[in-house]
């Protein structure tokens, strides 16, 4: 029950977090792609409109009339002003393509001081190089671009485009913790069956391992004492052997080299399962031999480092030990570093 409970928190926990990073990190960069994307599909007087606009509501900037350079008009690079008539050089570089670097910002610069401008506004759904933003520091630039210009124009975009914007971003992040939930439920499924089967086999080797029950041995014989009723031998004559001798003592199975080990021809499966047990590690124990295991219920693989011929009456002689082995094949497996092919054989055919 304990190998569940760990499963299923393991699984929300880890479903948690995924969910929480498809919500939170991956959806927004998703909304942010599209949504620049929306805005490099626009046409590129309508991009510098919403731009205008953007900076007017949210930084106060107010368009300059009178100049030559018709401001008021659609343009990718006009003036502006902030209230205390300081004035801004905004560039708009509309496309996803632009990749800006140290000349596109020193040319904004340049025409900038021309203008009278105190500094330079460049805009563009593409990106600054790394080069291109420390020239902007020093030319008194800010640069707006793809994760800094979404959120500043997301509310100027048309509405049937903000929301098909924002649905196929959370569509997408919906579909990810979707197939998160199934991918946490199967870690912990694996989890919980990894766990109870480490038990199991634990179970199992603590069961091999344990030492094998003795067989208390029978008390000695009290001495008999002779009475009127008992003869007693002449001196000198030859004791004669008492009327029952004390029952040996029995030995447990696999310490005696010379018994049968007190096995059956048919066990149970659990018993079977011991014999085998007991059986690759006396093998394994003979010399010339490395290892012994099983590979599958009728197969004994045997690792060896001597000739067959000199360990294989070793092998036999422990395996008709258990007469419910008898008839198992020996897979003998070729000595390392060597070309020799693997051989089966049979210590008894029945």
């Amino acid at each position: 029950m304990f190998s569940w409970i760990l499963a299923l928190l393991l699984a929300v926990v880890v479903w948690s977090l995924a969910a929480a990073y498809f919500w939170l990190v991956k959806r927004r960069r998703k909304e942010t792609k599209l949504g620049l994307n929306a805005l490099a599909g626009m046409h590129w007087r309508d991009f510098s409109e919403i731009v205008r606009r953007a900076l007017h509501e949210q930084r106060g900037l107010q368009d300059i009339t009178g100049e030559p350079d018709h401001s008021l008009e659609p343009s990718s690079d006009f003036l502006m002003q902030d209230e205390k008539h300081q004035r801004y050089l905004v560039s708009c570089k509309h496309g996803r393509a632009y990749r800006i670097g140290t000349a596109a910002v020193n040319e904004l610069g340049a025409a900038a001081r021309l203008a009278g401008a105190r500094g330079g506004i460049l805009i563009t759904e593409g990106r600054i190089e790394r080069d291109g933003r420390a020239t902007a520091d020093k030319q008194s630039v800010e640069v707006l671009d793809g994760t800094l210009l979404w959120p500043m124009l997301q509310p100027y975009l048309p509405g049937d485009v903000e929301s098909r914007v924002k649905n196929e971003a959370r569509r997408e992040a919906v579909r990810r913790i979707s197939i998160a939930a199934l991918g946490s439920l199967t870690l912990g499924l694996i989890v919980g069956m990894g766990y109870l089967t480490s038990r199991l086999d634990q179970g199992e080797t603590q069961t091999a391992t344990a030492p094998a029950a003795t067989t208390t041995p029978a008390p000695a014989p009290a001495p008999i004492k002779p009475d009127a009723a008992t003869p007693v031998a002449a001196e000198g004559a030859p004791s004669q052997p008492p009327a029952e001798k004390p029952a040996p003592t029995p030995v447990a199975p696999g310490n005696d080299p010379n018994s049968i080990l007190g096995t059956v021809a048919d066990p149970d499966s659990e018993t079977l399962a011991r014999y085998q047990r007991e059986l690759s590690a006396l093998v394994g124990q003979q010399t010339g031999v490395l290892n012994a295991f099983w590979q599958t219920r009728q197969t004994l693989a045997v690792n060896r480092s001597a000739e067959i011929d000199a360990i294989w009456p070793q092998i036999c002689h422990q395996v008709k030990r258990y007469p419910a082995l008898r008839t198992v094949r020996i897979q003998l497996n070729p000595r390392l570093g060597t070309d020799e092919p693997v051989r089966w054989r049979q210590c008894a055919t029945s």
